[in-house]
């Protein structure tokens, strides 16, 4: 699976934040650098977004 901007390969927590950020029945994926340009947001403060819903639980996030 590729990220729809910009083509890198994507991570199952880039899918997991695509789909919890935008739509959880997301088709298309966005990678780190471009999710968080979309959310103006820094790519750790992603990253840590994904542990922390790793952490609660979250299934999206295994």
């Amino acid at each position: 699976m590729t990220c729809t901007e910009c083509g890198k390969t994507v991570t199952r927590d880039e899918e997991g934040l695509t789909r919890k950020l935008i739509n959880r029945g997301a088709t298309q994926f966005y990678c780190y650098e471009c999710l968080a340009r979309r959310f103006r947001i820094t790519v750790p403060a992603l990253r840590d977004m994904a542990e922390a819903f790793r952490a609660a639980g979250c299934t999206l996030f295994t």
